[in-house]
């Protein structure tokens, strides 16, 4: 039998959402990826580095998923809950993983790493992956562009102004790097399909991507949420389009 709207939605507001991981959307959403393949991409890296960093780590569950990792590898992560996970992840694989607030400055010397990359950073700050990046090091990372999302966004919050549609462009990215001395080697960008199966989906996804609209609760936005459930029985998987681009870029001597 179908399930009603609240049993979704009590379902999915109750479910835990540590973690960088969305197996719980198994069945119930559907994400394309990249085609550049960012694991892949950073294990090839991993395996002849010396001193590698990963920012804002989330669970560990990418870094974790490397096959080789250097002698010397430590991740950064700011939610305790992820923290915890993450430490649990990755300590048996020789990771050291620190709490940090993705505040300036990172806590490690100058020119401490060959190595730097980061999946989906929530902040990027340049002058401090330049400091921390040794001459001819390299960060790579997949980050979020551009009006990812945002007809669920949208949905929710209404039409955005174009300032807020171009923020995390990678022309700003690449501005932002060569500005502190790192040279823009690869960077390219794909809009990917992604579709939502049930109103579960939407609210578990919400809560976990806590920037596709700031401040959700269920509570709050429960009429839409009801009007979007019914949508979706009616027409089929609400579609949406997630932004991603890949960046590498290397310190200058």
């Amino acid at each position: 039998m179908e399930r009603t709207f609240e049993e979704l939605v009590d379902e999915a507001a109750a479910a835990p959402v540590d973690g960088w991981e969305f197996s719980w959307l198994d069945g119930r959403a559907t994400e394309e990826r990249p085609s550049w393949g960012y694991q892949r991409l950073i294990g090839e890296r991993l395996a002849v580095a010396s001193a590698a960093l990963d920012l804002q780590t989330g669970g560990g569950e990418v870094l974790e998923g490397v096959a080789q990792l250097p002698p010397v590898t430590v991740a950064t992560e700011a939610w305790p809950p992820n923290v915890a996970k993450a430490t649990a992840l990755l300590r048996p694989r020789g990771v050291v993983v620190v709490a940090d607030d993705d505040e300036p400055p990172l806590p490690f010397a100058d020119r401490a790493f060959d190595l730097v990359i980061s999946r989906h950073p929530v902040t990027v700050h340049w002058a401090e992956i330049s400091r921390v990046l040794e001459p001819e090091g390299v960060y790579l990372a997949q980050h979020v562009g551009p009006a990812s999302v945002f007809e669920l966004c949208e949905f929710f919050l209404g039409p955005q102004p174009e300032e807020v549609r171009r923020r995390r462009h990678p022309e700003l990215a690449r501005d932002g790097a060569e500005a502190e001395g790192l040279a823009v080697t690869d960077l390219r960008s794909e809009r990917l399909r992604m579709e939502f199966h049930d109103i579960g989906a939407v609210i578990y996804f919400l809560r976990k991507v806590i920037w596709i609209v700031p401040g959700f609760r269920v509570d709050t936005y429960r009429d839409r949420l009801r009007e979007l459930h019914e949508r979706i029985v009616a027409d089929g998987p609400f579609v949406a389009h997630s932004a991603r681009y890949l960046i590498e870029a290397r310190k200058r001597p």
